[in-house]
């Protein structure tokens, strides 16, 4: 019997960051959560988002809009970090889709910044749960010594960077392509039932 498509959010966030130590005061804090909804049945990306998270504990330096891309206006026009995760939870069905991003800095980001502010955590309990960490499941599926980075990743298993490096929106979207890599090698993890 089919169960229909199995969705997989690929989640890439960018945060307030500094060349150097943070002002004092100050702490890095999502400032951009990308998303791209991956169909693993059908092998293919379906949607991709980009929500815009307003600061409350630090601002936009301009090491970090060299870096994203993002000014602060741009941000300043964002949701704040409750109804991000709000968005996530009830537009991208977080609590109950599995996620995935490129490392654990994602994850651990979440679950610092909820913790810190109280917001609701958008993702399944414990935190680890329905996580898949993709840099340490693509560095085993390639038999690689050091897990590399995103674009290092892309230039492995030859697939192009697509759009800006260091943007949410545009790494969730290339991650995306590195989990349907994986699948089709037959290497990414199938999911429990929840």
């Amino acid at each position: 019997m089919d169960s229909g498509p199995a969705l997989l959010n690929v989640v890439d966030v960018e945060a307030t960051c500094w060349d150097g130590q943070p002002p004092p005061g100050a702490v890095s804090e999502i400032i951009e959560i990308g998303l791209t909804v991956v169909d693993l049945t059908a092998r293919r990306r379906v949607s991709r988002h980009g929500i815009l998270v307003r600061p409350a504990r630090s601002a936009v330096s301009a090491f970090c809009t060299e870096l994203t891309g993002l000014t602060p206006a741009q941000v300043a026009a964002g949701v704040d970090f409750a109804e991000a995760c709000r968005i996530l939870a009830d537009e991208h069905d977080a609590r109950r889709r599995p996620w995935a991003s490129w490392g654990d800095y994602d994850r651990k980001q979440f679950d610092a910044q909820c913790r810190a502010t109280g917001a609701p955590y958008p993702f399944g309990r414990p935190a680890e749960r329905g996580h898949t960490n993709a840099k340490a499941v693509f560095t085993e599926a390639y038999g690689l010594r050091k897990r590399p980075g995103m674009a290092g990743a892309l230039k492995t298993a030859g697939l192009p960077l697509e759009g800006r490096h260091h943007r949410g929106e545009d790494d969730a979207w290339n991650i995306a392509a590195l989990v349907l890599d994986l699948a089709e090698r037959g290497a990414w993890p199938r999911e429990e039932p929840r």
